[in-house]
C-alpha cells in the first residue's frame, strides 16, 4: 500500500466489513463528550455516503448545523436543520439548498475520510474539495473515521491540508485544539 489509490481501495474494502452503524453511534457519543464540541455553537457535518460515518444523530443537539455543497470545484457551507430539503448531487451526495455562508462560520468542521494518519493528514476520494476548502479555514477540522482506518503515515502532496484531529469509535486525538 504505497499509493493513495492503493490505500483508497484498501479502505473501501475494510469499511464494507465494519459495523458502520455501531461505529457511528460510538463516534457520536465520543464527540458529545469533547469539550470543543460542548462549547461549539456552529457545527459542520456531512451527509454520509454508503459505509461512511453517519453524524446525523448530532442534529438533535442544540447547535446550529451546516452541510457542505459542491459548486464547481468549491465546497460551500450551507445552513441545515432537520426537515430542510436535500437534493442528490452528481456526486451522489445529498446537499442542502439553503444559501451558502462564509466558510469560517463553523466552529468545528467534521469531515469524512477514507483514512487518516497520526499526524492529522486525511485521505479523501481524490477530488481535493476538502483540501481546497481547508485553506484559510479558522474552524477546528476534525476527521471522523473507524479506528481500523487510522495509519501511522499517509503519502502526502503539497496541496494536502492537515486536520486538527480525528475521532474514531475508540478515541479522540487532537493535533491542535
Amino acid at each position: 500500500m504505497n499509493t493513495k489509490s492503493d490505500i483508497r481501495l484498501w479502505a473501501k474494502n475494510i469499511r464494507q466489513s465494519l459495523d458502520i452503524v455501531k461505529i457511528s453511534e460510538n463516534i457520536c457519543d465520543i464527540i458529545r463528550n469533547q469539550e470543543v464540541y460542548k462549547t461549539a455553537k456552529k457545527v459542520m457535518i456531512f451527509y454520509p455516503l454508503d459505509n461512511e460515518i453517519n453524524l446525523l444523530a448530532l442534529l438533535e443537539d442544540d447547535k446550529q448545523f451546516y452541510l457542505p455543497r459542491i459548486n464547481g470545484d468549491t465546497l460551500e457551507v450551507c445552513p441545515y436543520k432537520n426537515g430542510d430539503t436535500l437534493i442528490c448531487s452528481s456526486f451522489k451526495v445529498y446537499e442542502p439548498q439553503t444559501e451558502s455562508t462564509d466558510k469560517n462560520t463553523p466552529d468545528i468542521i467534521f469531515t469524512p475520510a477514507l483514512s487518516v494518519d497520526n499526524s492529522g493528514y486525511r485521505l479523501g476520494y481524490g477530488g481535493g474539495f476538502y483540501d481546497r476548502f481547508f485553506r484559510g479555514v479558522k474552524g477546528l477540522k476534525i476527521a471522523v473515521i473507524p479506528y481500523e482506518l487510522v495509519l501511522d503515515k499517509l503519502p502526502t502532496d503539497d496541496y494536502d491540508v492537515k486536520c486538527d484531529g480525528f475521532i474514531t469509535q475508540k478515541k479522540a486525538s487532537f493535533i491542535r485544539g
